[in-house]
């Protein structure tokens, strides 16, 4: 899988919510690859998605959530309440911002599956689940060469799919809260639970505004962002954040990316000497699958004593909160705190 690919999937991720207070969110617009219309209310639900029509003549009830390496998307039916539609989950991240989340993940079927190289459910095991609706992070899930059933197969055994936003093209760089809020509101379509899914919505973008208001006005602090695990032993820096969610959630906080111009992808590959020259005022540790997410941010903040993030102690540790999915508000709040203290 490439790196692109596995950022994708740890993004969309989109990663997300139980409780409806816990939701993050969108600006409420559909995104420009995926739309969902209805005809009046109840079925059938139509929904465009990277360019291809799904009709759901009712709620799915037999829900397979391929890996991908997000929680976005089991996240997202369990805020919503969906969690008994699902019959194979392979999403976890073992941890969450969400007080029981993680656990509540760990307890739907995962369907005895054996994953493939790409570490995702092969054609063959996906056919043989009999889905009724397929979530992918990407269209690479439905890529026939990569050895996943296609859209094609799914529909010909009566299956739905949808890829999340940003997915069609595998570019999640462009990524905002509001494909948050397009998944959730998607999701609540499809499955007759939209009251809910505006719920969420609602209740995310009312934390998030106060939270920016409290902000406002206090001096953009310099925020570097990074997964937990990469090697401090070589002269590079890998999985370094540039681009995507992480951003508008940053901007949303009273931060700006410190390395947004590192490249044009999500993830920049940094040079110790370019970290090491580099003014941090605070460390945002992403801990999905690191076994210590903060013993490697205090590591780091040893590393670098010259850094302001390192005089001042200013570190924090996020987990499916500052990917796609309905807890964006959590990861604002969290970082807004650490940033600007004072503003609470």
């Amino acid at each position: 899988m490439s790196k692109n690919r596995s950022v994708a999937a740890v993004l969309a991720g989109a990663l997300c919510l139980v409780t409806a207070g816990c939701a993050g969110s969108s600006n409420g617009t559909a995104s420009d690859k995926a739309s969902v219309s209805a005809s009046g209310s109840g079925y059938p639900v139509t929904v465009t998605n990277c360019g291809q029509t799904e009709t759901f003549a009712k709620a799915p009830g037999r829900v397979v959530v391929m890996n991908g390496g997000s929680v976005a998307e089991v996240s997202t039916l369990l805020a919503l309440g969906l969690g008994d539609r699902i019959v194979a989950n392979e999403q976890t991240y073992g941890m969450s911002e969400v007080a029981g989340r993680a656990k509540a993940i760990k307890a739907l079927p995962a369907g005895d599956i054996e994953l493939n190289d790409a570490g995702d459910i092969p054609s063959e095991t996906m056919l043989s689940l009999r889905p009724d609706f397929v979530l992918s992070v990407t269209a690479y899930g439905f890529d026939a060469q990569n050895g996943f059933a296609t859209r094609r197969q799914l529909r010909t055994v009566g299956a739905n799919s949808y890829v999340s936003p940003q997915g069609c093209d595998d570019d999640p760089s462009r990524m905002t809260i509001s494909d948050s809020y397009t998944l959730l509101r998607d999701m609540g379509k499809i499955f007759d639970v939209s009251a809910r899914a505006e719920q969420l919505i609602a209740a995310s973008e009312k934390s998030i505004a106060a939270v920016s208001a409290k902000v406002k006005g206090e001096k953009k602090s310099k925020v570097m962002v990074l997964f937990a695990g990469t090697s401090m032993d070589n002269d590079t820096f890998e999985w370094v954040a540039a681009k995507g969610i992480f951003n508008d959630i940053l901007a949303k906080a009273g931060g700006t990316n410190v390395f947004e111009s590192a490249s044009r992808t999500v993830f920049a590959d940094l040079s110790k000497e370019k970290v090491a020259a580099t003014d941090v005022d605070a460390l945002v540790v992403l801990g999905a699958g690191s076994p210590d997410p903060t013993a490697y941010a205090k590591q780091l903040l040893k590393e670098f004593p010259q850094w302001p993030a390192a005089k001042n102690n200013t570190y924090t540790v996020l987990s499916d909160s500052i990917y796609l999915g309905p807890s964006n508000d959590l990861a604002v709040d969290r970082i807004a705190r650490m940033l600007h203290p004072d503003a609470f």
